[in-house]
């Protein structure tokens, strides 16, 4: 499932930059439960959550969904 997908790509990113849910959620302008139903693939986003999400992450929207489903 995509929303599982992109969950797990959140998830792994926000790891790679070092940043808890709690700190991650503080700079996307999001809860942080929200991001936890996010990161497990329970919240089917917006668009403009996802934007504010690669904006966090300081990242191109084409190195956020350069990645492999597994």
């Amino acid at each position: 499932m995509l929303q599982v997908s992109v969950g797990k790509r959140i998830k792994q990113l926000r790891i790679e930059k070092g940043l808890s849910q709690e700190e991650f959620a503080f700079n996307c302008g999001l809860d942080r439960t929200y991001i936890t139903s996010v990161e497990r693939g329970r919240r089917n986003i917006s668009l403009a959550t996802l934007e504010k999400i690669v904006k966090a992450l300081d990242i191109s929207y084409s190195d956020f969904f350069n990645f492999k489903e597994s």
